[in-house]
């Protein structure tokens, strides 16, 4: 019963950020709600037992956004990013378009003759998916997940050349910063 609650809540999580993505006024509002959106469809996939697709689902999407994130801020700073913005552009055409795929997937979902399953499934389904999408690309995958990582945190080095330990120092309960460069946003 637990499982099906939480699952339930996942789900109108999803859905509701998914809605969100399109409905908030914001690039970075919208990149988050998009993160959430993910980050509640690969908790889903986790509770289906199915832990390689669900935390690479979880992890390809948070570190999507992220770099989406530091685009913006390196690009436009944070209070564009912030600025209200249409986030659907020919709003008509757009849901006749969205209804009419909407409506042609799920015909063929439901009207196709799907083909009976030969042979058993393997013991370690999530192993054999695994290697059925990663292949002979796993050694490779493992070696650019760090290097992604590090360009990353390279990225938001370049980006806030100024941090927090630049104007405060060591001592961040003081009142006021002591500023190396005069003459910033109302100082």
């Amino acid at each position: 019963m637990l499982s099906v609650i939480v699952f339930s809540a996942l789900a109108i999580i999803a859905l509701a950020s998914g809605i969100a993505v399109f409905r908030v006024d914001s690039m970075a509002r919208a990149t988050y709600a998009l993160a959430v959106s993910f980050v509640a469809v690969g908790v889903m996939l986790l509770m289906f037992n199915l832990d390689y697709i669900g935390v690479i689902t979880i992890l390809m999407m948070v570190m999507e956004m992220a770099i989406m994130a530091i685009y913006m801020i390196m690009f436009m700073g944070m209070n564009p990013a912030l600025m209200p913005m249409s986030m659907v552009h020919n709003k008509r055409w757009s849901a006749i378009l969205a209804v009419g795929t909407f409506i042609l997937l799920a015909g063929g979902a439901l009207f196709i003759p799907w083909p009976a399953r030969n042979g058993s499934p393997a013991a370690d389904l999530t192993a054999s998916l695994g290697e059925a999408i990663m292949g002979s690309k796993m050694l490779v995958m493992l070696t650019v997940s760090p290097i992604l990582f590090a360009t990353i945190v390279a990225a938001l080095v370049l980006a806030n050349p100024r941090g927090r330990y630049d104007r405060w120092g060591d001592e961040l309960d003081r009142s006021a910063p002591d500023d190396p460069q005069q003459g910033g946003l109302g100082r």
